[in-house]
């Protein structure tokens, strides 16, 4: 059998192909590429009913409409200009509105939805390729070159029906591979893991929000792909090893037998974890440890319930504010989270305020990203400068608080003055809901932090005594300690949570915590790996909030270990100076008896 390549490298075996990646979300999937262009415009093509023609007649003309008022606006602005170039642009933006009503090119259209009963997008399509050959075989260059024309209208005329930006996977086909250069957070959180196998990128880390989603949604994923996009057909048959970090195109019939019982082996194995899922997580010396989930999305509350979790541990609320061009209203968060605290049955949820900013951007926040994101406005800083967005969900958690317990995490903070404002907000709000007889919780919800920025652990003293609870995000801290851009895949490499300076911080806050009596969790991506379990745990961590895919997996581990020796290895660790060598110390931990 072929042997993993090189990315971009071709084996000629049956021309099947392989490239390798970063698998970020292990799992076997084999099912037909779909490909996702952010550049290009991706034109669905279906049927349509008798009863639909006027429907799709509708949406084209709405389409038009709206074409036209862009054109009309257009023109308003080449006004501004001056000379021989007002003249051009302006006769070639009327010649627009004139062509975008009783033209050849509409008329055409509208007899492909009547006659081949196809949708509006596949009509204009089919119409303008069309249009173009015609042109093209003329002698005439001035015709021939209205082809450009042409193709920018039915591109107009596209974006208005397709709606780029909403649901962009909701003509992908089920058990398809999601191919693209990148998702956005926004755009991963529109994929159905129902009917979604794999995801496949030329860019992106084992820390980037795609993969943590993709870990979140058990959906199997490899990244950085370097260059793989031209090699794709569209519908082709392709098999993703998310654990090997390994994409086969073109699979002969040896591999993909070989592969099918690989997933077999590999669902056989994951269906024996479910054995653990009402088991608690306690080491053979009788440690106790909590086990808690992260989720992106509500509809993962049903995986999160089968795992076995004891409650979430972070609940990412930026969903709500993607892919709209609105805020969502108070009333609007409210049932998302009251809807998600019955589903959760009296277990704890932990929900983390608005976190955007860096490379999670939301069209209805209006965001300037500055020179560099990463640092600038975001999470809790873009909510204290516009306390109307604070205020809002701040409310909404409070009235759903009434319903069962929520724990409230504020995520980026940097100094004290910036906890007691939340806290003093969180008080002046649950005096107006009393005052308008509204209920809630009491006591209060409990307020933490996430600890992510440097300048937080090494402060995580002053900030204990004025937090509920600390929640270590190693993602965050692992970039911003070691200025590694966790999403770039030219250093993703470099980014390492077993760096001592890492470490350091990790330990400095969980001792603040301990000091102070508080509750202290760690809800990166390291509490899901079970490589760095016994580690976290001789740190003197006792709650892990994870994807709900890795719950069984650690808690496996948990249950193998025994505390006091997972103590000793971290104070040996503690005492190192180079990664490698503490990278050594923590496999042979893991690899030998417990």
């Amino acid at each position: 059998m072929p042997t993993p390549s090189k990315a971009g490298t071709l084996k000629s075996d049956h021309q099947e192909i392989r490239l390798s990646g970063m698998g970020v979300s292990r799992g076997i999937a084999i099912g037909g590429i779909y490909r996702h262009d952010a550049e290009a415009l991706t034109v669905p093509e279906y049927r349509i009913a008798p009863s639909k023609i006027l429907q799709e007649k509708a949406r084209l003309t709405k389409a038009v409409d709206l074409a036209t008022l862009q054109v009309q606006d257009l023109r308003s602005k080449v006004e501004g200009m001056k000379g021989a170039a007002q003249e051009e642009v302006g006769y070639l933006l009327e010649a627009y509105g004139q062509m975008f009503h009783s033209s050849r090119l509409i008329r055409g259209v509208v007899a492909r939805i009547e006659t081949d009963r196809v949708n509006a997008e596949a009509a204009i399509s089919y119409e303008i390729e069309g249009i173009a050959q015609t042109f093209e075989a003329m002698e005439d260059a001035y015709l021939s070159a209205r082809v450009l024309d042409i193709r920018d209208m039915g591109r107009r005329l596209l974006l208005n029906l397709t709606n780029p930006g909403k649901d962009v996977f909701a003509h992908a086909p089920n058990n398809c591979i999601i191919c693209a250069d990148e998702l956005t957070p926004s755009e991963t959180a529109l994929l159905d893991p129902k009917r979604t196998a794999a995801i496949a990128t030329s860019l992106g880390g084992a820390e980037s929000h795609t993969a943590i989603m993709a870990r979140s949604l058990g959906i199997p994923a490899v990244l950085g792909l370097a260059n793989f996009f031209p090699k794709l057909r569209s519908g082709a048959l392709a098999i993703i090893d998310g654990s090997k970090g390994l994409m086969i195109l073109n699979p002969t019939q040896e591999t993909l037998d070989e592969y099918r019982k690989m997933r077999a082996d590999f669902l056989r194995a994951r269906r024996s974890l479910t054995r653990l899922k009402d088991l608690p997580a306690t080491t053979v010396d009788s440690a106790r440890v909590s086990m808690n989930a992260n989720i992106e999305l509500p509809s993962e509350v049903e995986s999160v319930l089968s795992a076995g979790a004891e409650g979430i541990g972070l609940f990412r609320t930026e969903f709500q504010y993607m892919n709209r061009d609105d805020l969502p209203s108070e009333d609007e968060q409210f049932t998302v989270l009251s809807g998600l605290i019955r589903a959760m049955g009296g277990r704890i949820l932990t929900i983390r305020t608005l976190d955007v900013g860096g490379d999670k951007l939301a069209s209805s926040l209006s965001i300037h990203a500055g020179p560099n994101p990463a640092l600038g406005l975001r999470a809790v800083r873009l909510c204290l400068s516009r306390p109307e967005l604070m205020r809002t969900q701040l409310t909404a958690i409070l009235r759903a608080s009434a319903l069962g317990p929520v724990r409230i995490l504020i995520p980026m903070v940097c100094n004290a003055e910036e906890i007691s404002t939340v806290r003093g907000m969180v008080a002046d709000i649950a005096d107006e809901l009393r005052r308008r007889l509204i209920p809630v919780a009491s006591p209060l919800p409990p307020v933490g932090i996430m600890i992510e920025i440097p300048g937080a652990a090494l402060n995580a003293d002053a900030l204990a005594w004025r937090s509920d609870f600390f929640s270590i995000g190693t993602n965050d801290l692992t970039q911003y300690t070691l200025a590694i851009d966790r999403s770039d895949e030219a250093v993703a490499h470099l980014y390492n949570p077993l760096h001592p300076a890492v470490l350091r911080l990790i330990q400095f806050s969980a001792q603040a915590a301990l000091r102070a009596r508080i509750p202290v969790s760690v809800c990166g991506e390291m509490a899901g790996d079970p490589r760095y379990t016994a580690l976290l745990l001789g740190l003197g961590i006792r709650d892990l909030s994870m994807s709900a895919s890795n719950i069984p997996v650690v808690k496996r581990r948990i249950r193998e270990l025994n505390m006091m020796e997972a103590t000793h290895r971290a104070q040996v660790i503690m005492d190192q100076f180079e990664s490698t060598r503490i990278g050594q110390l923590v496999d042979e931990f893991n690899d030998g008896p417990s």
